[in-house]
C-alpha cells in the first residue's frame, strides 16, 4: 500500500501547544503513529482532531442536564447494542472510573433495573435503544417519556447528539479495523 502522508504531516492530532491528544479512535482501531493507515486517517487532521474534541466535549463532567455517568451509560449501551465490543469496553472502563457500579451494568444487560429507583436511567437507555436500533420508529411521544423522567429539552438534544456521535465513532473504528486487517492480509 502506498503511504499517502506527506513528510511534514503530523501522524496524530495535537493541541494548540503541539502536544499530542489521546485519540480514542486511533487507540481502538489499533493505529500506530506513523503507519500508513494512521497517515491516511490524519491526512485531514481537522477531522480527527474535531472527532476527538467532540468526544471530549460530550463527556465534559461540567456539562449540565445529564450527569457524566448518565452520558457514559448511554454511550456504553449504544456501543453494546451495536456489538462494538471494544468501544463498549472503553466506555465500561470510563464508567467504572467515574464511580459506576459493575452491578448496574449487569442489571442493564439483564433488563432488571428497578423502575422505582432507576426510572431516569431506564428512560435514557430506552431512548438509546430506539435511536440506535430503530431510529425511523422515533415519535414525539417517546420524548415525553424522557421529559417525564425529568430530562429537559436541552438534555434530550444532548442525549440524541451523544447517541449520534457514538454510532459515528463506532463506524469509524470499524472501518479503520477493516482497512488495517486488509493491509495486514496483503
Amino acid at each position: 500500500m502506498t503511504d499517502l502522508a506527506s513528510p511534514n504531516q503530523p501522524s496524530a492530532p495535537s493541541d494548540a501547544n503541539g502536544a499530542d491528544i489521546i485519540d480514542t479512535v486511533d487507540a481502538l482501531a489499533g493505529l500506530q503513529a506513523g503507519s500508513p493507515l494512521a497517515a491516511i486517517r490524519h491526512a485531514r487532521d481537522k477531522v480527527s482532531l474535531h472527532t476527538q474534541r467532540s468526544e471530549d466535549a460530550l463527556f465534559d463532567p461540567a456539562l449540565p442536564e445529564l450527569s457524566l455517568q448518565e452520558r457514559l451509560f448511554a454511550a456504553w449501551y449504544a456501543a453494546r447494542l451495536s456489538r462494538a465490543d471494544d468501544l463498549a469496553d472503553a466506555y465500561t472502563a470510563r464508567l467504572i472510573a467515574a464511580g459506576a457500579q459493575p452491578v448496574t451494568l449487569d442489571s442493564i444487560e439483564a433488563g432488571t433495573l428497578d423502575p422505582a429507583t432507576d426510572a431516569r436511567l431506564i428512560a435514557i437507555l430506552s431512548h438509546v435503544k430506539l435511536l440506535t436500533l430503530a431510529p425511523v420508529d422515533a415519535r414525539p411521544e417517546h420524548l415525553l417519556t424522557l421529559q417525564q423522567a425529568g430530562i429537559t429539552t436541552r438534555g434530550i438534544v444532548a442525549l440524541s447528539q451523544l447517541i449520534a456521535f457514538v454510532t459515528y465513532q463506532l463506524r469509524v473504528v470499524a472501518g479503520l479495523k477493516a482497512l488495517r486487517a486488509a493491509q495486514e492480509a496483503a
